[in-house]
């Protein structure tokens, strides 16, 4: 396929893989087909509807590597969905009667557009699949090949996703300062709230990245300066039943022990009781475009820190997020390549007019390849007998719990 014209988009919510994968993309195409022109919608979606675009330039093709070594997106993000036309239309996005899928679709010939990159997560793709679906329906002659940014790693059925990893080892940073604060008082709560709606991959790995990485300390017990105080003492994750009465129990030998808690848990867990808090007392639970519930307004963290505080005999409560440190780093080395690797495809892909979301396939033997957008889908739950996982949670003393069903 003669591809003359390609565009890039990032959405959704950060991940340390959106300015590597705009600068790779840049990159692969000025390698391999430096005729092909290049530009950048502006702020996601909302900026392929309003028509707002950067052209790639020479300078920029020619420093494209300096992207690799920043967080963020460049070319800015947002939560559009286009199938949510009246959310379109409250955000002026698109004007009343209007298709925000015609208008995607119409701007893109309109800019003369064969290709359109897309990368983001499960939302920012399975809009990529609507739209998708609408030009083939429609017989625009173009297509649509995403990749897949989630630090929650929970898009079907892509084996790793990008970014993922990175989120992980900065939250294990982020901890690395904030458990300092185990003895600034007697009795410390802290509550480290990772990002993950329904998938608790990421607090999961970052509990073990951080884990790992007290192994390379040196300690002195003597004078208080031991592991155990700075260790995880519990990870709750959406995929766990978690039976806080016996966790309390078993976390308050803990604390009579050692004078603190550290408990790493996902932003989702928990949430379904929350949210049945909420509304029998007649509290509006907000949501976001997609239907989502706003985990920062009904705050889980704050919820389990709480609930354990009284049962723990805690003096102080501390809840910390790494969520936002997390996701605006800049790629680390196995994210880097992974991503080069799923650019790479991405663009030979593309050339080749295959459409999908670049990955590895875990229905195809872990292939790299464009993933057909029909089987694209959020809300992978983590796989809590992944082996790793099972030796961690035994290096802390906690039950696994319920088993979870990962096949979709």
């Amino acid at each position: 396929m003669a591809v003359k014209k390609v565009a890039l988009l990032t959405a959704g919510g950060l991940a340390p893989c959106l300015s590597t994968a705009v600068g790779r993309l840049i990159e692969r195409y000025t390698e391999v087909s430096p005729e092909t022109e290049i530009i950048a919608y502006v702020g996601g979606y909302k900026g392929l509807l309003k028509g707002e675009s950067i052209l790639v330039n020479e300078e920029i093709r020619k420093n494209a590597a300096i992207l690799y070594k920043h967080g963020g997106s460049p070319i800015g993000n947002s939560r559009v969905k286009l199938t949510n036309v009246k959310d379109c239309e409250k955000r002026g996005l698109v004007k009343e009667g209007e298709n925000p899928l015609e208008v995607a679709a119409n701007q893109l010939v309109k800019d003369g557009v064969d290709v359109l990159h897309t990368i983001g997560g499960d939302d920012t793709n399975t809009t990529a699949a609507d739209l998708a679906a609408y030009l083939a329906e429609n017989d625009y002659s173009l297509i649509v090949v995403g990749l897949p940014k989630t630090i929650d790693n929970d898009v079907f059925p892509i084996k790793q996703s990008l970014g993922a990893w990175t989120a992980a080892e900065e939250g294990a940073k982020y901890f690395e300062n904030v458990v300092a604060e185990h003895n600034a008082n007697p009795r410390m709560l802290i509550v480290h709230e990772v990002m993950g709606r329904n998938c608790g991959w990421l607090t999961a790995y970052t509990a073990k990245v951080y884990h790992e990485r007290l192994e390379e300390l040196d300690f002195l017990p003597h004078i208080g300066l031991s592991k155990e105080r700075k260790d995880v003492h519990a990870v709750f994750v959406p995929e766990m039943e978690i039976d806080i009465a016996a966790e309390a129990a078993r976390l308050k030998k803990v604390m009579d022990e050692v004078d603190n808690v550290n408990i790493f848990i996902s932003e989702g867990a928990g949430v379904e009781s929350i949210v049945k808090e909420m509304e029998a007392a007649g509290e509006a639970v907000p949501r976001d475009a997609f239907g989502h519930v706003k985990l920062d307004a009904v705050n889980p963290g704050a919820w389990f820190g709480k609930q354990f505080a009284k049962l723990l005999d805690a003096e102080k409560v501390l809840i910390q997020k790494s969520g936002y440190f997390a996701r605006a780093a800049a790629s680390n080395a196995a994210d880097l390549k992974l991503i080069k690797e799923c650019c790479d495809v991405a663009v030979d892909s593309a050339i080749a007019g295959i459409g999908g979301v670049v990955g590895h396939d875990e229905d195809k033997n872990d292939e790299l390849r464009a993933c057909e957008f029909p089987r694209i889908a959020g809300g992978k739950p983590f796989n809590i007998d992944e082996p790793w996982f099972g030796e961690l949670l035994a290096d802390l003393g906690q039950p696994k719990g319920a088993k979870v069903e990962v096949s979709h």
